[in-house]
């Protein structure tokens, strides 16, 4: 029989559901995946995507509202929003990598 204290169980979580971890300045700021999020953000993170797919969507909005949501802190946010300075290319690109990190996650938590 196998034995498992909470902490163990959390360390293998955090491998598999790690966070997106991106640098800014001397900062990191961390865009939590989405199994790590309270419900109501996770419902909000996919109330958000729903809209992105709509053509008069404004992308720049609907993707800074994704970061918010994701972000470790509202702080951590704002920090890195500001530091894109609404480049639609690279807020694509942040949450593409996103987007990539939470897919992998749940690809390996499926293989085990």
């Amino acid at each position: 029989m196998a034995s498992y204290t909470l902490d163990d169980i959390r360390s293998a979580a955090d491998r598999k559901y790690g966070s997106t971890d991106i640098q800014v300045g001397e900062e990191t700021v961390r865009l939590l995946n989405p199994l790590r999020l309270a419900k109501a953000k996770r419902d909000a993170l996919l109330g958000l995507q729903e809209e992105m797919v709509r053509d008069d969507a404004d992308q720049a909005a609907l993707l800074s509202d994704a970061i918010r949501t994701v972000a470790q802190s509202e702080t951590a946010a704002d920090s890195l929003l500001e530091a894109i300075d609404g480049d639609l290319a690279v807020l694509a690109e942040v949450f593409g990598r996103y987007g990539e990190n939470t897919q992998a996650g749940e690809a390996s938590a499926s293989h085990s």
